[in-house]
């Protein structure tokens, strides 16, 4: 509750500076007293709501107060849908995969990017499998270069304790774009 306290906009009586600069509709826009300012809102039957606290003077506008809330929590709950939310598929290796294995696991990496998802390569190394960590980066970067024309690199292979890591990132428009050009060429 107190949270919400916080983030809510001072209104009416809340208000308590000596003057404010008041906007709105069926208002005369400009810097009033602050009771002068709550006697207008108060014929118009809607609130007075401090939306810019910081402004010298503050700035107040008359309006019904929950249709404001409302209004925006609607621009909040719009921007979240327009956000893009990036997600991180995880690909294991180890340090001695055949072709098989690495061709089928690079398609569905190619998939992962057409998809707009950033992939997260590793070879994860058991026991003394360690010594082959030359293998395992060349591996890594062989999969990078085969998924060149879809991702771009965001890190080289790191090795963290027992696994060595590569961030690929799609390329924008990475299936669509790369069709196109192929076709105009």
């Amino acid at each position: 509750m107190r949270k919400d306290s916080k983030e809510q906009h001072r209104i009416n009586e809340r208000i308590r500076v000596p003057e404010v600069r008041l906007v709105g509709e069926n208002v005369q826009e400009g810097v009033y007293p602050t009771r002068d300012a709550l006697k207008i809102a108060e014929q118009q039957e809607l609130d007075l709501v401090e939306i810019a606290p910081m402004a010298k003077p503050p700035v107040c506008r008359v309006i019904d107060y929950q249709k404001f809330v409302y209004q925006q929590k609607k621009k909040l709950k719009e921007q979240k849908a327009k956000s893009v939310k990036v997600t991180v598929k995880e690909i294991r290796f180890g340090p001695q995969t055949d072709d098989h294995d690495y061709n089928f696991k690079l398609k569905h990496a190619m998939n992962f990017l057409g998809e707009g998802s950033k992939v997260k390569a590793f070879v994860f190394f058991k026991g003394r499998s360690i010594l082959f960590k030359e293998q395992g980066e060349v591996l890594l970067l062989r999969f990078a270069n085969d998924l060149e024309e879809y991702a771009k690199v965001e890190y080289m292979p790191v090795l963290e304790g027992k696994r060595m890591s590569i961030m690929l990132s799609p390329k924008k428009s990475a299936s669509g774009a790369k069709k196109e050009n192929k076709g105009e060429e």
